[in-house]
């Protein structure tokens, strides 16, 4: 798998006039190749991984620990999801009144992308008791740069990098 290339597809397809959905083309194709994704990005332990970031689009490498858990949390962007390792269940959220009520979810799988609109809220459950789960994250737009909101037992609060990097420095130390 050449990096180089799969990122200066998605910085090309950031700059189509759908740009999710073009987005969401280059990663299917990515996908195909899963296990070179998975040399490419090795998956040995829990991490956020910003790979590209600019103004437009935001490239992250994530992986999820078996069993790991993330709480609701907005990204205020859009975003595409391509799994090529594992797999990822998503509950969806809308707000209710201060709080939040359910609104679906999606199980994700080796070989799936995922498209999220700008409105967003998930929660993410690897749910897999052995075995890493990567995905290739891609926003459209400064991801580290937005402020975020994280619902911790229905309370809403704000989220940061910071934040993020703790849950999943959480799940390594669950593993250690």
């Amino acid at each position: 798998m050449d990096l180089d290339a799969l990122f200066a597809d998605l910085l090309e397809a950031a700059r189509e006039d759908a740009p999710q959905l073009a987005v969401r083309d280059v990663l299917q194709r990515a996908v195909t190749d899963r296990a070179g994704l998975a040399e490419a990005l090795p998956c040995t332990r829990a991490e956020f991984v910003p790979l590209v970031v600019t103004p437009e689009l935001t490239i992250i490498k994530t992986v999820w620990a078996p069993r790991m858990q993330v709480p609701p949390h907005d990204h205020r962007m859009w975003g595409a999801i391509g799994v090529f390792a594992g797999k990822e269940d998503n509950a969806y959220y809308r707000r209710a009144g201060d709080g939040l009520e359910a609104a679906g979810g999606k199980e994700l799988v080796e070989g799936d992308v995922s498209l999220m609109g700008t409105d967003i809220i998930h929660a993410v459950t690897a749910p897999l008791t052995h075995g890493w789960t990567g995905a290739v994250h891609v926003y459209g737009g400064d991801f580290m740069a937005q402020q975020r909101s994280t619902w911790i037992d229905g309370v809403e609060g704000p989220s940061d990098s910071a934040k993020t990097a703790a849950i999943f420095e959480a799940a390594n130390a669950t593993l250690d």
